[in-house]
């Protein structure tokens, strides 16, 4: 190749090299700072309502009621209806209520599962790390106003259960979770806060 073909793709490529640096440079700042502003809140109580869409149902199932997070690792979810339902998630501690029955198990036994809860978890609590075990996490939009994070799957053994969580809020408050699939299914969580000041 020749002096003059290698300047001038040397000169088409430079941009692209040196935006993409840069690009993912801001991208990081950004991600940093929504996780300090998430890590500096105690936590609270949202209403939610939850549509879940399974192609075996002509209607999606919707379910209301409250959660309940305290900073760092205490996570409650209330099911109002259609069907009282109680998941507590207490340290590494997963216990579920129904049907006056209840059930506990240690997450860390069941990798999946600790991967699903830290979707949430290590968002509330701001812990960008334990994100980074378990997703490839892209941020947009500004952290101090509304911000939307796509986690995809790093695991085969959790792409096989969910294939992308997006999580959306504004400032500190998570307002939107919605999760997709493998088969095709979703589901589609709204928040509130519980009482308005």
């Amino acid at each position: 190749m020749n002096t003059r073909r290698l300047w001038l793709l040397t000169t088409l490529l430079l941009p692209l090299a040196t935006a993409t640096p840069a690009h993912a440079a801001d991208d990081l700042d950004r991600l940093d700072r929504l996780m300090a502003l998430l890590a500096a809140h105690p936590g609270g109580t949202v209403r939610f309502v939850e549509r879940r869409r399974l192609a075996m149902l002509d209607a999606p199932l919707v379910s209301r009621g409250e959660m309940t997070y305290r900073a760092p690792d205490w996570l409650e979810r209330r099911t109002l209806s259609p069907r009282p339902e109680r998941l507590l998630l207490d340290k590494d501690t997963l216990t579920m209520e129904r049907d006056q029955r209840r059930m506990s198990m240690p997450i860390s036994q069941r990798p999946e599962v600790e991967a699903f809860v830290a979707s949430i978890r290590s968002t509330l609590r701001g812990d960008r790390a334990a994100l980074e075990r378990h997703y490839r996490v892209a941020l947009q939009g500004q952290p101090e106003k509304r911000w939307t994070m796509t986690l995809e799957p790093l695991q085969a053994r959790l792409r096989g259960i969910v294939t992308q969580i997006v999580i959306s809020g504004v400032g500190v408050a998570v307002d939107r979770v919605d999760y997709t699939q493998s088969d095709g299914d979703s589901t589609e969580m709204r928040m509130e806060p519980a009482s308005k000041p």
